[in-house]
This record gives structure tokens, sequence and C-alpha cells, in this order.
């Protein structure tokens, strides 16, 4: 309804407001109204709860937890905490128990983040971590530069009260890009080293001591129960002397003392003290460790045999995280089998479980793991089990990917059956950890850092098939999600992984699918490079398929670099070749950027004929996602061209199918296209039932923030040069 109707009431969307689902914004309506379920992706992203769960035994740390709240204080601005100890000391039980005491502080979240700064591998790197905050607060994809990371993080943060933990720190250089800039966000971080280099950035320190004799026997005494205790309270204290206060070594030491209800305290004491256990990695480590050794080693030599195994087992995979999937395939064994022995590890306290369905070992005890990997296991076990988890990584991803882009070209994985578990003749493979398209895909993403791993360890193993196979299987994570950093770094790695296979259908593959996601990241020279090279292997090979799509993607470079004439000579090349080879869907997609370069010289004639005919031919292949990017640049076009209601009717018509699909990058394309077309024909923000332009354009910048920043930024600017921003 026009504005001027409305008197004062007031009928607009502005300033930082985002929509989520299905949305009805009108002054008077005239009709049905008809809403369709939005997909997942339509929801609010949750309000983060990352921190970590604080284990029931926690006690003996209120002095502790006074001096955080002094540390705090009542200053208007939030501090800088840092909280340091050695190994096992319980920073990160003490930092959670403390924040979560303190979470209706922070009504917009509290983040959590291991930086792996004592871990074995590498640190975590900063944009690794932005990136997982940046979408914990709901945006859908992030650049992949770290300085526009850093940024983008401190402008989202800004504004926002929350609470975030940098757990596992090595050095204030680390920790540095990922501080925010808000005034009520509290930063905490955890090292083993004081880290006085952020003393320059406001930091206060707090560091964290043993626990006192009657705070470890108290310790202790939750874990065992008190009647033992009162019985042997010179065994008790004595068992607490040698753990060194510190809560890691005592907790293990009740969970052994647990499992053997009839033992003597006494004769665990005498254990500690005379077995020789090594964790060699911490053999010149500081004081107190020692004793962690001997402690881990106590609790591995009373594990079942089946349960032993799998603690040697997945101390050589290099994931940070695990569930029980991971735990079944690395022993070639059930998920039943799998659940037994995770329990059995968590009992022992060897295996965290920080839930849902995900474990993990505490720094220390996967080195300890790893340690008896190498001591009781051969290398050749070793490498299998290894190789099993891979293949198993390969399998899961391939079946995610033949369900969601089952028109994506693919290419048959090498992943063997026999390595898979429970491929004996009792017993069936593993099912699939997900049911549906948004299990698939959900799976994909909550097991990317793991993926990922999987393709390293591939490629470092010389297992080049598996390596660039698995890179080809997470297309759909990739096309989806954009996590252009991964996207790129897995595609360098596939790409070499392929070239050291000698496989040319797979290097062509990896070129083409990498190049993409270096044009979507932005870098159009180094995405043109790629597709060079895939168009003179394509040749080489005779594959007329690839051969057309390397020309189309140097033809959508020259476009985007601003080459048009340049852009149609690829691209009507690609048409022909494709045409030649009966590939209609290929000659579809050129046609559209071939529409796309008509557009935006005012032709509207030839792009109204290029969108048109692209349209026809993506609906007789069922390609119904592009088919609707077609329409929208077509209802644009027909727009521009002065038919802009007709115009107006097929962009929406295009909208409801990306809003259906939950395709938030092309909701945002078609939202500005709907704004840019309204604004030319004389609407304003108060114009229209839905709103007008200035509705359109803050739909599509809040869409953009969460999938674009690039685009976020290029449309704000563009705004304001037309004084509409």
């Amino acid at each position: 309804m026009d504005a001027a109707r409305e008197g004062d009431r007031g009928n607009t969307i502005g300033g930082d407001a985002q929509l989520y689902g299905p949305t009805v914004q009108a002054g008077s309506v005239r009709g049905g109204i008809h809403l369709h379920a939005a997909a997942a992706d339509g929801a609010p992203p949750p309000t983060p709860r990352q921190l970590l769960p604080v284990p029931s035994h926690f006690t003996g740390r209120r002095d502790d937890l006074t001096a955080l709240a002094t540390l705090l204080g009542g200053d208007e601005d939030r501090p800088l905490i840092v909280v340091s100890g050695p190994a096992g000391i319980g920073k990160t039980t003490l930092v959670s128990r403390w924040l979560r005491d303190l979470q209706p502080d922070f009504p917009d979240g509290q983040l959590y983040a291991d930086l792996r700064g004592h871990s074995v591998g590498d640190p975590a790197r900063p944009a690794e971590i932005l990136g997982h905050f940046l979408r914990a607060l709901g945006a859908r994809s992030v650049p992949t530069d770290p300085a526009e990371l850093a940024s983008l993080w401190r402008s989202r943060s800004a504004g926002l009260r929350i609470a975030v933990v940098l757990d596992n720190a090595l050095t204030a250089a680390q920790v540095k890009p990922l501080l925010t800039s808000g005034p009520d966000t509290l930063v905490v971080v955890t090292s083993r080293r004081r880290l006085t280099g952020l003393r320059l950035d406001g930091a206060r320190f707090h560091a964290l001591g043993v626990l006192g004799p009657a705070a470890g026997v108290e310790l202790l005494t939750r874990g065992i129960g008190s009647e033992r205790v009162v019985e042997e309270p010179a065994s008790a204290q004595q068992v607490v002397a040698l753990c060194a206060g510190l809560p890691l070594a005592l907790c293990l030491a009740s969970a052994r003392l647990a499992s053997r209800p009839r033992q003597p305290l006494r004769t665990l004491a005498r254990a500690l003290t005379q077995e020789a256990g090594r964790l060699a990695a911490l053999d010149a480590a500081g004081e107190g460790e020692t004793t962690v050794r001997k402690a881990l080693d106590a609790s591995y030599a009373v594990l079942s045999t089946e349960s032993a195994l799998l603690y040697r087992r997945l101390g050589v995979l290099p994931v940070r995280t695990f569930d029980v999937w991971t735990a079944a395939a690395v022993c070639a064994e059930s998920l039943e089998w799998a659940e037994r022995r995770l329990d059995e590890l968590i009992e022992a306290n060897l295996v965290e479980d920080i839930g849902p369905d995900t474990c993990r070992f505490h720094d220390l005890v996967r080195i300890h793991a790893r340690d008896r990997a190498v001591a009781d296991d051969t290398g050749a076990a070793r490498e299998e089990a290894l190789r099993r988890v891979c293949d198993w990584y390969l399998r899961t991803a391939t079946e995610a990917q033949r369900r969601l882009t089952p028109a994506q070209f693919t290419l048959r994985s090498a992943y063997s059956p026999t390595s898979q578990p429970g491929t004996g003749p009792e017993s069936e493979p593993l099912p699939l950890p997900y049911a549906d398209d948004v299990g698939a895909l959900g799976w994909l993403d909550a097991h990317r850092m793991n993926l990922m791993a999987a393709v390293r360890t591939s490629a470092e193993r010389g297992w080049y098939a598996t390596a660039w196979q698995l890179v080809d299987a997470l297309w759909p994570l990739f096309l989806r999600l954009r996590h252009y950093d991964l996207w790129i770094e897995a595609h360098e790695i596939g790409r070499d992984a392929a070239r050291r296979a000698d496989d040319k259908d797979g290097e062509r593959q990896m070129l083409n699918s990498g190049a993409i996601g270096l044009s979507a990241a932005g870098r159009t020279d180094d995405a043109a490079e790629w597709y060079t090279a895939s168009l003179r292997a394509a040749r080489e090979a005779g594959d007329v398929r690839d051969e057309g799509q390397a020309l189309l993607g140097l033809g959508s470079c020259h476009r985007e670099a601003g080459r048009p004439d340049e852009a149609a000579s690829y691209l009507h090349r690609a048409i022909e070749v494709w045409e030649g080879c009966g590939y209609p869907r290929g000659a579809a997609l050129a046609r559209i950027v071939l529409g796309e370069i008509a557009l935006a010289d005012s032709d509207h004639a030839d792009a109204l004929a290029h969108f048109g005919r692209a349209r026809e031919g993506l609906l007789a292949v069922n390609d119904p996602h592009d088919a609707a990017r077609a329409l929208a640049f077509l209802g644009r076009a027909r727009a521009a061209a002065g038919a802009f209601a007709a115009g107006r009717a097929e962009l929406e018509e295009a909208l409801a199918v990306f809003t259906s699909s939950g395709a938030a990058h092309w909701q945002a394309r078609t939202l500005e296209m709907l704004g840019d077309s309204a604004l030319e024909h004389g609407e304003d923000s108060g114009t229209g039932a839905d709103g007008g332009t200035g509705d359109h354009h803050s739909r599509a910048l809040a869409l953009y923030d969460t999938t674009s920043p690039a685009d976020a930024h290029r449309l704000r600017l563009s705004l304001r040069s037309r004084g509409t921003g």
C-alpha cells in the first residue's frame, strides 16, 4: 500500500533487522497469502553456548574464582584476562565454571576455541578460529584474507555482549588477531605460558596453582567415596601428593580406584611411586608432569584389551575430535562395539565427552595414546588404522555428494570395500551417519576440519587417489556453504595429488572446481590460470566436456575483469563445444553469462534472448536452481527494458524458488535486482505493498552480510553513490 494512505503509520524494516523464515510485511492485503515452509537456512542461528562442560567433581577453586571476579571488577569496559599454569592444572575447567556462572551477563553468547598451542601438530591459525566464531554468530561465509577476516570479526562483535574463551594459547601473537573491540565483550585466554606480551593489550593475569592437600583429598573423595578415604587417610594424602596436586592426575587416579572397589589406596600409592611409565614428549617438561605420565600408564594398564586397542588407534589419528563412527572405523568394528569401548575410556577419564556425539583427548592424554601406539603396535598396524579412517571419510563424503549434487559430474571413488569396517562375512558395513539431505550437509559441515585433516594426511602418506577424491567429494560443502579458505586449500592439495597419481581426469576435475572457488573468493587472475591449465589438459586428453567447462570459466573470468569482448569469444566457443557433444545444460549456463554481458551493456533485446533460451534449456534438463537464476536475470532485463510489472513478477517468482531451497546468496542477488528495478522505475522505500526498493536492498544487505561480505560492501557503496544508502 502507498505510504501516503497509511497516514503516520510506518511500514518499514530497517536498521540492523534481519528476517528469518516466512515474513509478511504489508499495509492492506487483497486475496490470499500463501506461506511455504522455508529451508533450514531460514532459521535464525541459535545463541552460541560453546563452553566446555564442567565435571561434576569440580572442587577446591574458591579462591581462584574470587580472584577472577576481582580481575573482572566493575569496570565499564570488559578486560582481557589471561589464566596461566602448567599442563593438567585445570585452567580450562576453572574458566568454564566461572563463565557458566556469568552466563546471564552475556546474552549474545559464549564462544570457545582450542588454539592447540601445545598439541600435536601446528597451532590453530587465526583465520580458522575467526571463521569458526563468525559462523557461530550467523555468517554463512567469510572472507579468506586474514586482515579482512579480523576486521569483519571486530565489526560483528563490536556491539555484542559475549564472552570468548581462547583455550591453550601458545603465544601472544596467536591471540592478538582474535581480540574484539567491543566494550561489552570479555576475552579469557588460557595458556601454559604467562603471555606477558598481552599486557600491552590491557590484559590482567591470574596464575593457577596446584590444588592444596585438602582440596586434593576432596577431589579424590568425590571420585571414590568417603569411606575408602576415611579408612586410609594417610594413603589418600600420599596419592594426592604423588599426583602433585594436578586435577588431571587425580581424576585418572580416582577412575582407576573406582574401577577396583576392593583395591586398597596404598596399592595405588605404591604403584605411582614405583611404575616407570613414560610420556616421552614431556620428558623435558615442567615440574609435575612426570606424575601425570605415571597416572596415565596406570590408567591404561587396567583397560580391557578392546578399549586399550581403541585408545591406541585413536591416538594415531590427525583429528581434533572424534565420534562413535570414527571409533568404529579405526578398529574395523561395529557401532555397538565402539560405543561400549568409548564408554569405558570416558569412564576412565581418558577421553572427554564434550557432546553432542563428540569426544576428544586432553592434550597430555593424546600424546600418551600416540606413544602407546608406537610402543605396542607395529608400523603396519598403525598405517592400516589410519588408512581405514581416511577411506571411511571418503566413502561417507562420497555418498553425501551423490545425495546433494546428483547433477554434478562425479568420478568413481577408489576406496576399497574391504578396507571398510564391518565387511567380514558375518557383519554389515557401518551405516551412514545421516538420513536425508539436511543431515548429509550438516555432517559435511560439522566434520569439515576432520575431513581436511584426512585430505592432508592422505597426500602426506602418498595416498594420492584418496586425497583428490576426498576433495572432489567435498564439492557440496564448498558450493553451498562457501568455506573459501578450505575450498582453495583443499583443491591445491587435490590438484597436486592428482598430478602425482598421474590421473588426468582427476587433475582436470581439481582444476575446474578449484578455479570456481578462486573466482568466488575474488581471486580472478588465479582462477584464470587454473582454467587455462584445465583447458590445455582437456584438449590434450580429447575431453570435449571439460574443454567446454574451462572455456566457460575463462569467459566468466574475463567478464569479471571487465573484458566483455574476450569473455563473449570464450563463451560462444563453449556453447559450440557443448552443443557439439550433446551437453545442453553447459550451453545454457554459458548463455546466462552472455546475457549478463548484454544486460551490463544495456542491450536489453540481446539479454532477453540469452536469458530466455538459457531458462528453456535448464528446465528441459531438470535443473531448477539454475533455471531460477536465468529467470531472475530475465526479470531484471525485462524491467530494465521498460516492462517493469512483468519483470518484477519474474523476479518474485525466482525469489520464491531460492527462498524455498534456502539459497541465501541468490535470494540476496534477486532482492538486489528487485530493488534496482524499483529504483529505476521511480519507486522509493515507501512505495508498493512489499516495501519497495529500500526494503529490497536492506533485506539483500542482511543476507549478503552472512553469505558474501564483499557483495555487501559493493552494494553499500552503490547505494551511497546513488544517494539511497
